[in-house]
């Protein structure tokens, strides 16, 4: 049986009230040019397996939607989910913290939360609590038929283990997106490559860290499998206690993609008209990417920009001359 742990992070600060509403890391995805659009993430499920999650939170009381105990914390009771960590509470935060006009906003402030607790109180976890955490999101479905699109695991070991790895396969042949954290043993140098699972299978969606100057930050790890990077120093988002926290680490990185694709399923779905598959809405958070300059393996496709497509268009527009039509009105060509 073999170890899974939350992946090294630093906690900064730890504050009653946070100094913004919007914190820098969601507006640095640009996540709040696409809320009206995407619906804010409704009704999109995302799992989020980690310590748990303060299910009274004021900023996350409401997007609870289920959850489950899978470690032997709460003498193994399935229906104690509660973090007795922080992480997962910090994780949930980042990706769907209400608006209510207090507190902070996550990137995706209407998705559903299904809080899987698959570590302890000291940030470790059998894999095959993993595992079961994993197939529980795959099989999980809501009081209205709702299912899980997003999977999101700010967690790693250097063990490559194949039921854990089946078990990703599994989800992601049903449709659904796995993000993981790519890791905090970076030595600051992109040629030499550190790996840490799940994070380093190419099925997952593998999140580097970069600080708010745009740097890749020099703990962040660095592969062949990096997919994207997202904010993941001094990330303010909600703690345990009723309180809030700035933390570092890959590991908050990760929820901001996480609640990027909650955006985008709801985007891409009234777009095209119909619900994309995993293989398509990973394309879709692709092309919603800006290379900061770093090689491939410390970057990936680039930092996660959810407004860059608009702005893209917006601009191509302007510069599109129009030609008259029959009418006597002008159309673009």
């Amino acid at each position: 049986m073999g170890k899974v742990r939350l992946i090294p992070y630093t906690v900064e600060e730890v504050v009653e009230t946070p100094t913004e509403t919007v914190p820098a890391g969601v507006a640095m995805i640009d996540a709040p040019s696409i809320w009206d659009k995407s619906d804010r993430g409704r009704g999109v499920v995302v799992a989020v397996i980690d310590t748990g999650c303060q299910i009274d939170h004021p900023d996350l009381k409401d997007r609870i939607i289920d959850g489950r105990n899978f470690t032997d914390d709460y003498n193994g009771k399935a229906d104690r989910y509660e973090d007795n960590n922080g992480h997962g509470t910090h994780v949930c935060g980042t990706i769907a913290a209400n608006q209510n006009e207090s507190g902070i906003i996550g990137v995706a402030p209407e998705a559903r939360l299904l809080v899987l607790k698959a570590l302890s109180q000291d940030g470790s976890g059998e894999t095959d609590w993993i595992v079961e955490a994993i197939q529980y999101a795959v099989d999980w479905r809501g009081p209205d038929g709702e299912k899980v699109q997003v999977i999101s695991m700010s967690l790693g070991g250097p063990d490559d283990d194949d039921a854990l790895h089946l078990a990703i396969q599994n989800a992601v042949k049903n449709d659904i997106l796995v993000v993981c954290a790519a890791g905090n043993e970076g030595d600051g140098r992109t040629d030499t490559p550190e790996a840490s699972y799940p994070g380093d299978y190419n099925e997952v969606i593998e999140v580097g860290a970069v600080d708010f100057n745009r740097r890749l930050a020099p703990f962040s790890n660095s592969n062949d499998n990096v997919d994207v990077v997202a904010p993941g120093v001094n990330v303010v988002s909600t703690f345990i206690g009723g309180r809030y926290a700035r933390l570092s680490g890959t590991s908050m990185a990760t929820p901001h993609v996480s609640g990027a694709l909650a955006l985008l399923a709801n985007l891409t779905s009234s777009e095209f008209g119909r619900k994309l598959t995993e293989p398509e809405l990973y394309a879709q958070l692709v092309r919603r990417t800006v290379g900061l300059g770093y090689d491939k393996a410390g970057e990936g496709n680039g930092l996660v920009s959810l407004g860059w497509v608009d702005k893209i268009e917006a601009i191509v527009k302007l510069l599109t001359p129009s030609v008259p039509t029959e009418t006597g009105v002008s159309a673009v060509k």
